[in-house]
């Protein structure tokens, strides 16, 4: 009997699994939080720290740097992330990321300068690369093949959950000051101030979730420390499990350490062609332009005439954005990562070619950009028909594929190098936007759509089925589908 078959029957070990996978993926929710808080605070910001140091076409620039240099930070985080996460083990690294976000936190809602936002946002960064990167090695060392898709799929359930709560206290937040997000509130601080400083409530979450999650049995085999790694899997495995998951987990840690060339290094532009594959699916997912949604949305639908529901459509897409992540999570272990990764890449292409469109009839009146009636109700649906295709496939899918296709030994780190791509991706997307979108908006879409459009192809011919593959095995299922991928010497 396989540990999927045995975790459908015994809920004991059901509940265990799941309840160390739900405290791993809170660090997703502190990654969704800082996406979107910046949402609606980004037009107080301008106008209160922006503004007064700035002038002209730089405004934009710099505006748009603020928002997306927490994602810099982010990827500093995510690439150290691994390094430190072989060494610390995984707890201590998730801790580390609730602190620095805690401190950013309250640094960024005290801030009175550019650079002193910028520097707090890139603190918090860190943060938020460290836990984007843990959180999937964590759930994917702990989970049983039979639902590790599922489980892995809640860092991106998480995520989405951040969003939601972000948007919606941005919304309550800016309600309360008469939606004006710069008028003051409580100690006489702008709303826009307290939509950061809210977030140190998960981040102590996270942090006492961090204390409390036992150490990753993977990475205890990896130190020598057999006792405790038999301990630990006693709690998510069937006691007649036990051993025969240790053993399969050592053979492939010394198969590891025999073959020096399952590092990160690789004849592939200096990589392993398995790491590639990571940094590409990251990039993809970042390249289709979902952010833009989520950090941008307010001042996007304020810019088409439709400013009175700005924060009410931005929460709405939140709720889709939660509720879709339910629909990957029920399929992703039935009808598999690949399929679902190829329908996600045609329902956001065709959204995407749809916003173009709709914003060709844009318009110009007294500087306000408009759209007609007729394609401004385009725009929204289109909007969030591409949530939905993005929150059901290509969302929760990278970080459950991120979590399994690479080595044991260099899991942690190889996550770290394909979290830091993505990153970097979401920082080009975040920061292009403003410039792109005052350019041409039809354009900026039909790149987000061309993108979406190779995303299909990437996965069709690239990326081969790991559902119910166990974890040791995922990277000679790579090799065997492409064995032109397999290192030279």
């Amino acid at each position: 009997m396989s540990i999927g078959e045995i975790e459908q029957i015994d809920p004991k070990f059901r509940r265990r699994v799941t309840g160390l996978a739900v405290a791993a993926a809170v660090g997703g929710f502190l990654f969704g939080f800082d996406s979107s808080v910046i949402n609606g605070a980004v037009d107080a910001i301008g106008k209160q720290i922006v503004a007064p140091a700035v002038s002209g076409p730089a405004e934009d620039f710099v505006k748009g740097f603020v928002v997306a240099i927490a994602l810099l930070g982010s990827a500093v985080g995510a690439w150290i992330a691994g390094a430190i996460a072989d060494r610390w083990g995984r707890p201590r690294v998730m801790l580390l990321g609730a602190v620095l976000f805690f401190i950013s936190a309250i640094g960024a809602g005290l801030a009175q300068t550019v650079w002193d936002l910028g520097f707090w946002r890139v603190v918090g960064g860190l943060g938020i690369g460290i836990a984007s990167v843990i959180a999937p090695a964590y759930i994917g060392e702990v989970a049983p093949k039979g639902v590790r898709g599922g489980l892995a799929s809640l860092q991106q359930l998480a995520i989405t959950i951040g969003i939601f709560v972000a948007l919606l206290s941005d919304f309550i937040l800016n309600s309360a000051a008469g939606n004006e997000a710069t008028a003051a509130l409580w100690l006489n601080l702008g709303a826009w101030r307290w939509m950061f400083i809210v977030g140190v409530i998960p981040a102590i979450v996270y942090g006492y979730l961090a204390l409390r999650v036992p150490e990753s049995p993977r990475y205890l085999l990896l130190v020598g420390k057999r006792d405790e790694a038999e301990k630990v899997f006693s709690t998510i495995v069937p006691h007649d499990e036990v051993d025969g998951a240790i053993a399969d987990i050592e053979k492939a840690i010394a198969e590891d350490r025999k073959n020096q060339k399952a590092t990160l290094r690789g004849p592939s532009f200096g990589l392993h062609p398995i790491v590639w594959v990571g940094i590409i699916l990251s990039v993809f997912q970042q390249f289709v332009g979902i952010n833009v949604v989520f950090y941008y949305s307010n001042s996007l639908w304020t810019a088409v005439g439709l400013g009175d529901h700005a924060f009410l459509l931005s929460v709405i897409s939140g709720i889709i954005n939660v509720l879709v992540t339910f629909i990957a999570i029920a399929l992703v272990d039935r009808i598999g990562r690949r399929v679902l990764l190829l329908i996600g890449s045609v329902g956001m292409a065709i959204p995407l070619g749809l916003e173009a469109v709709a914003f060709s009839f844009a318009t110009l009146n007294d500087g306000q950009l408009s759209l007609p009636t007729s394609w401004a109700v385009v725009s929204v649906i289109s909007a969030n028909v591409f949530i939905i295709a993005f929150g059901a496939t290509w969302g929760p899918l990278v970080w459950v594929l991120l979590g399994e296709i690479f080595p044991s030994r260099i899991r942690a780190r190889a996550l770290g190098v394909a979290a830091a791509a993505q990153w970097i991706a979401n920082f080009i997307i975040s920061e292009t936007f403003p410039p792109l979108s005052s350019w041409s908006l039809p354009w900026t879409y039909t790149i987000y759509a061309v993108f979406a459009a190779l995303s299909f192809f990437f996965v069709l011919f690239r990326v081969p089925e790991t559902k119910g593959v166990a974890l040791e095995q995922t990277e000679a299922l790579f090799l065997k589908r492409h064995p032109e991928l397999r290192e030279t010497s």
